[in-house]
């Protein structure tokens, strides 16, 4: 791993095996020597694995400091007007620039929201590939052609929707493009969970023509890490100064609002148990840093914005609320105490799944409804998986399996089964017409088993001590492709070419070109890919 600053001291969470501790005191004295330690805990971060061409080091995204990206998108910003006329945009749009990735061959992604006489245009946000031989490619979340007969409206919003800040905007996310309003409802979800649900009327009409909710949910396993190496800062605090200034809070049984940042008279937290509250919030703190570390390690992203700056966590929400959330409002994770206050939602693929939402808000932005919302839980079981096995933690080992040791359902089973999604009973195995009408939990099925399959293929196997017997929809034997270049093949389509629009097709297509960029479009790795969706019915 990259060497990263940590404070002095070893901080406790749970025992670990000897073998574990000794390699926790032998960081923990690297850190007094020489202010630099490998990581957190003895993860499996390496060089990454090349191919015989050498086209995954190439396509690969270098990473930028805050100052380099933020100047790249600026420089973006400066040339907008240039590239919306290169792109064919007219006169009466224009580009507003979110994000650039450049790849180590030179590439350069560049992500934008558009604009359409100031208005800013839902599902208009595009990608622009511009290679280093000139040539320029774009990607769009609508094809549709943006003009509307007129941007003024004689119905203004309702009282209701002025309260609530409504704006003007053009929906463009289905079909033809519609003057409108967006409104943010905000309340409680029927299990306590924050609400900000947007809607979308059309201006004319006052018909709903689209909604979603931006609070996203999740859980994972509440197993806790054993005895690890905490980042924090001078006078005991949870700070992690190493990592962007990630902060972790005690809400203590609030609904809102920050908290109480955790502080401390030793450098010692929590004591493994539920009824410490330091314990939920060393458990938060840690996964956290880990889901850091698998970022910037394994896929060059300094951060979830990619700009150096971290989210914070808030522990104790609520009481005995057996759930976690990420909210872009706040650009933090909020984390419950599970039933009875025994099990917070605190362990590594609950971190690693709900930061990856705010990933995914800050790349492809995929709206939170239909085949795009599962997609978008999707991408968290993906990369909040990988997480898990990129920690190699003794006392919590990687596995495809969601939620497993909360036992949320009270029967021991896990949320979800990413070899075989069906079994929760709920989840799709595989692509069908009807899949955008559930629950965006369970339209996350077909990516999750598509996922497994490129990592593992198909067929029975024990992995890590857990047993897994993935179907095909079209009967086919697959062999995996190794779970790292899976999450790359995936991470690079999030960040290069989906849209807030995608949809399954979308993915296959997007994944296919992450793949190409990676490997090459004669690669196993290409081959693997397309094989794996036709597995789950994407064609």
């Amino acid at each position: 791993m990259t060497p990263t600053r940590f404070s002095e001291g070893a901080r406790v969470i749970r025992q670990q095996s000897s073998h574990r501790r000794t390699a926790v005191r032998t960081a923990a004295l690297v850190a007094t020597a020489a202010m630099v330690v490998v990581g957190v805990q003895t993860g499996t971060a390496g060089a990454t694995v090349v191919n015989e061409t050498g086209t995954e080091a190439a396509a690969t995204a270098v990473v930028l400091g805050a100052p380099q990206r933020a100047a790249a998108i600026r420089q973006a910003q400066a040339s907008a007007t240039e590239t919306a006329k290169a792109i064919g945009l007219s006169a009466r749009e224009a580009l507003v620039a979110r994000d650039v990735v450049k790849d180590a061959d030179g590439t350069v992604h560049t992500r934008y929201e558009r604009t359409y006489e100031g208005l800013p245009v839902l599902g208009g946000d595009l990608v622009v590939h511009h290679r280093k031989n000139g040539t320029r490619t774009t990607t769009k979340a609508t094809k549709a052609r943006i003009a509307v007969p007129t941007t003024t409206t004689a119905t203004a919003p309702s009282a209701d929707e002025a309260r609530e800040g409504a704006r003007k905007v053009i929906w463009a996310a289905d079909g033809k493009p519609v003057l409108a309003w967006e409104t943010v409802e905000k309340g409680l979800q029927h299990d306590g969970t924050p609400s900000e649900r947007h809607v979308v009327t059309d201006a004319a009409t006052g018909k709903e023509l689209h909604s979603y909710e931006a609070i996203e949910t999740g859980v994972g396993n509440t197993q806790y890490s054993g005895q690890v190496t905490l980042g924090t800062a001078a006078g005991f605090t949870l700070t992690d100064t190493a990592r962007g200034g990630h902060k972790t809070y005690d809400l203590k049984g609030a609904t809102s609002g920050t908290g109480t940042l955790f502080t401390n008279s030793t450098d010692t937290w929590g004591n493994g148990l539920a009824s410490n509250r330091e314990t939920a919030a060393a458990d938060a703190h840690y996964g956290a840093a880990v889901t850091w570390d698998f970022y910037k390690n394994e896929l060059g992203r300094n951060g979830i914005r990619g700009d150096g700056v971290a989210a914070y966590s808030r522990v104790h929400y609520g009481n005995a609320y057996a759930n976690a959330f990420w909210s872009d409002s706040c650009f933090c994770m909020t984390y419950g105490d599970g039933a009875g206050n025994a099990k917070p939602l605190t362990s590594l693929d609950v971190a690693g799944h709900e930061m990856t939402h705010g990933l995914t808000a800050s790349t492809a932005n995929l709206r939170y409804s239909k085949e795009s919302g599962g997609l978008n839980e999707a991408t968290s079981d993906i990369l909040g998986t990988s997480v898990e096995f990129y920690a190699n933690n003794a006392s919590d080992a990687g596995d495809y399996l969601i939620g497993e040791k909360i036992d949320i359902r009270g029967n021991g089973t896990p949320l979800r089964h990413m070899d075989k999604p069906s079994k929760d009973g709920n989840s799709a195995d595989y692509w069908s017409s009807s899949l955008g009408r559930l629950d965006v939990h369970y339209s996350s099925g077909p990516a999750n088993h598509f996922f497994y399959l490129l990592a593992e293929g198909s067929g029975t196997k024990t992995i890590n001590g857990v047993t897994y017997d993935s179907p095909t929809h079209d009967n086919s034997t697959l062999t995996g492709i190794g779970r790292e270049k899976a999450y790359r093949i995936w991470y690079k389509a999030l960040t290069a070419y989906m849209t807030s629009t995608t949809t399954y097709a979308g993915a296959r297509t997007a994944t296919l070109s992450a793949a190409t960029d990676l490997y090459g479009a004669t690669s196993p790795e290409y081959t693997a890919v397309d094989a794996a969706w036709k597995a789950v019915n994407v064609k």
